[in-house]
């Protein structure tokens, strides 16, 4: 028997967490020992930074030299309570922002600052130093769930399942009942004019109109609770991919922005949530037995129109909340809450998306939706990496 004493118990690097710049062309990687920026388009890595001390999320601003950073690992860059921007091409934090408790996720933008805490969503006007505008509190979102517009601002309500809206010119707030239950995923399309979200049930999308809190579409995933990874509404707002723990990648086509909401009352379902009636087009896998009356909801709800296999890998889920924040018992914040952050979608066209891991085994994945032979659209995975070096 070898018993040896093993000198190096180390597995290599560990990507923390991810997140695509606004415009998709580039994703940052939270690294135990500083962060890393990859092109989005070929995976080619285009900046690293060594700090020797690790950090749970860095988020980059457009296309510059500015990352929006949290401390986090086995060593942190910065406390868990501290939001810092990091010049890179300067080597200097010209910001750092302190709180009373963790920070969840940091977003930003060339005119606004957002900080996001397990209970309230900070706002700042982004100046040096920062100018706070407002405040305003939440139901748990240990996902850090924030979406970050030219003009609107949405983050989870003060009760779980609530949506909060936030028009950036005067704070004016919408509220929307998107879900019965916590969110776990959402999504605010780049001309703001589309709202996307998903609860931890897991089983159905719904898609809302910004300016009228009305519900456009109401997709089904699945009969299984299943955990939603991401969901990403394509550039010009026709369709919308959503990832899972099931390993699926989903595309969905999205209605026409002018189709409003026609909601009867909602009908139980095993295995998932209540649904509402939606106008609009619609996809059901379940052929005639959607049109046959009084058959459970499930056989004529809108179904994705193409669907392809991602890496999740074989490491377990809770690597996220294993690797704490400067030995305190909150987990990672950002993307990964209690998760290993897996299935990240980034579209870069209409007929081009990336699927961006985490973990130890840190993947990027990119995949193309077009017509196959016999003129139906499918899904398909084009080519992969394991990106950490």
């Amino acid at each position: 028997m070898d018993t040896r004493r093993v000198i190096d118990e180390s597995t290599g690097p560990v990507a923390l967490s991810v997140a695509f710049n606004a415009s998709r062309s580039y994703f940052s990687v939270a690294l135990d020992t500083g962060f890393q920026v990859y092109k989005s388009e070929t995976c080619e890595l285009d900046k690293t930074r060594d700090f020797g001390s690790g950090l749970a999320a860095a988020e980059m601003l457009g296309q510059s030299s500015i990352l929006a950073l949290v401390g986090g690992g086995r060593q942190p860059k910065f406390p868990q309570n501290k939001a810092v921007i990091w010049d890179d091409l300067k080597e200097k934090t010209p910001i750092t922002l302190e709180f009373r408790s963790p920070v969840q996720r940091v977003r930003i933008s060339r005119s606004h600052l957002v900080v996001v805490l397990l209970n309230s969503v900070n706002l700042y006007k982004l100046a040096s130093p920062p100018q706070k505008l407002a405040t305003f509190d939440t139901a748990n979102n240990p996902y850090g769930l924030c979406c970050l517009g030219e003009q609107l601002m949405v983050f989870p309500g003060r009760t779980p399942g609530q949506i909060q809206l936030v028009r950036l010119s005067n704070n004016l707030v919408s509220i929307i009942p998107a879900h019965s239950s916590q969110l776990s995923a959402l999504d605010l399309s780049a001309d703001g004019e589309i709202l996307a979200t998903a609860s931890e049930q897991g089983t159905l999308i719904r898609v809302w109109a910004t300016t009228s809190s009305s519900k456009l579409a109401e997709l089904r995933r699945g009969v299984e609770q299943a955990v939603i990874f991401s969901i990403a509404i394509s550039p010009s707002n026709t369709m919308l991919a959503v990832t899972s723990d099931k390993s699926t990648l989903h595309i969905f086509d999205l209605p026409g922005a002018a189709n409003s909401s026609s909601s009867r009352p909602t009908e139980s379902m095993s295995g998932g949530e209540s649904a509402t009636d939606v106008e609009g087009p619609t996809k059901s896998k379940w052929g005639m037995l959607s049109k046959v009356p009084f058959m459970p909801r499930v056989f004529s709800d809108s179904y994705s129109f193409a669907n392809a296999r991602f890496e999740i890998g074989d490491e377990p889920t809770a690597l996220a909340g294993s690797l704490r924040l400067g030995g305190s018992n909150a987990s990672l914040p950002s993307l990964s809450g209690r998760r290993t952050p897996k299935g990240v979608i980034g579209w870069l066209s209409e007929s081009v998306l990336v699927v961006i891991g985490a973990g130890q085994d840190a993947r990027w994945e990119k995949f193309l939706v077009g017509p196959a032979a016999d003129g139906t659209r499918v899904c398909w995975r084009d080519g992969w990496r394991r990106y950490l070096k």
